[in-house]
């Protein structure tokens, strides 16, 4: 295994840049830098560092974790040097003169995965929290870091490698004594652990946005004050506004931070019936920011009527009432009323843009603090998210086998879950069965 080093501190002036090695060669290349000849392992040592042509280049803090004892379980070397981009480059130049290579992105996590420091949950929270947007994100990958994600695997693996055990028993010792109750036991195991993947999966899709943002979609015919709220919301005029109706042509996004969490608004063109090429392309760009939003705010004018549009817009929107969280806001309540509110329901909100959004503000608020403290597992990555999906789906499929008494279909969907459930952490292995086979039922084989 070669030494690996790169700059671990993002780029720009600041106090400390710091520079980690990973390897064999990482504490003679400590030794070498710094004129040093020993380093107390965990002990932090000032010293001045020394470019190929032995002239200083830095006073810096040295800090050695000896293997295992370090984030990659190999020898890990910090140089911890005045911040800027000219310091950390010379020292990182000078260890790859000495032999180190510079490091792939990832390499660190990613030794620290093949030598057991830490499994793939844990490397994608890792990339996860570098990139969040969200305190409450931080924290829900803060408790995948200390292992829940992987405590979750492991309990639904266990479950089904015992599930597998007990029916490979049945298939290869059918003359063998067996309980009467063991399809009725698996078949309650079975419903229990689909009802427990599906929650986890329903879960995660609808808390995506805590990882890069929530999306809100605010929706509407043309001329309801779209881009009015869009302007109030942001505390200033971001969107143009006029009262030709249609003056949003494409949608406009920007994001606004809600409390503790980042959203992501969309200001849409009002949908509407085209009337030429342009807005059509404007109005399906609306209706795709519906589908791809956590939250869709429906704005309704309250100085007019009910008419066709409105009515085709709540048609709309019902398409998503199971699956989107529809807020129904009626706008410019600081003129005469003329819409019939019966349209909207009994839990809507009435506010004028052009004075303040206060109430629809908490109201986004509350749903977003809802969303982020659900007690559940909290999948973060797209793949994680693919895996239980199809964990789900092969549970699902087994069940129907087993009830048709095809146990060696049943197996197969099984063991593909159990594939798919393992390939969040760690890989499966196939010797778990044996041994859950002949412990749990001593054939005495």
């Amino acid at each position: 295994m070669d030494t690996i080093a790169a700059i671990a501190t993002s780029a720009g002036v600041g106090s400390i840049a710091i520079i980690r090695v990973s390897g064999p060669n990482a504490l003679a290349l400590a030794h070498k830098l710094s004129h040093k000849e020993t380093f107390t392992p965990r002990v932090a040592t000032l010293c001045f560092l020394h470019d190929h042509l032995n002239e200083a280049i830095d006073q810096a803090l040295v800090i050695y974790f000896k293997a295992p004892y370090s984030f990659t379980a190999e020898d890990v070397v910090e140089f911890q040097c005045h911040g800027g981009s000219v310091v950390a480059g010379l020292v990182l130049e000078t260890l790859i003169h000495h032999g180190a290579r510079l490091a792939n992105p990832g390499e660190f996590s990613k030794r620290a995965f093949l030598n057991g420091r830490i499994d793939l949950s844990e490397a994608e929270a890792i990339a996860a929290l570098i990139e969040t947007k969200s305190a409450d994100a931080a924290k829900m990958l803060t408790r995948q870091l200390k292992g829940e994600l992987r405590n979750f695997v492991l309990h639904v693996r266990e479950q089904l490698i015992e599930i597998l055990a007990f029916v490979e028993v049945n298939i290869d010792y059918a003359e063998e004594d067996l309980p009467l109750d063991m399809i009725e036991k698996i078949k309650n195991k079975l419903d229990l652990l689909a009802q427990e993947l599906f929650k986890t999966y329903e879960s995660s899709q609808r808390r995506q946005g805590l990882m890069q943002g929530f999306k809100i979609a605010i929706v509407g015919k043309p001329n309801v004050g779209k881009s009015s709220l869009l302007n109030t919301l942001l505390s200033y005029d971001r969107a143009i506004i006029s009262d030709i109706a249609g003056t949003t042509r494409d949608t406009i996004e920007e994001e606004l931070r809600i409390g503790t969490h980042l959203a992501r608004i969309v200001d849409t063109a009002g949908i509407r019936q085209a009337h030429d090429v342009i807005e059509k392309i404007g109005i399906e760009r609306s209706i795709a920011a519906i589908e791809e939003s956590e939250i869709v705010i429906a704005l309704f004018d309250n100085s007019k009527e009910c008419d066709h549009e409105d009515e085709e817009m709540l048609a709309l929107l019902q398409n998503y009432a199971d699956s989107k969280q529809i807020l129904m806001v009626l706008n410019k309540i600081d003129l005469p009323n003329q819409f019939d509110t019966k349209h909207l329901g009994t839990d809507f909100i009435a506010l004028s843009c052009q004075n303040d959004s206060y109430e629809l503000t908490q109201k986004l608020q509350r749903i977003l603090d809802q969303t982020a403290v659900e007690d559940s597992i909290m999948l973060t990555s797209t793949r994680q998210i693919e895996a239980v999906k199809k964990a789900y789906e092969n549970v699902q499929s087994s069940y129907a086998r087993l009830g048709e008494g095809e146990l060696e279909l049943f197996a197969f969907h099984i063991n593909e879950a159990i594939t798919s459930i393992s390939s969040i952490t760690t890989a499966f292995e196939r010797d778990e069965i044996l041994e859950k086979m002949f412990s749990s039922f001593c054939l005495g084989k």
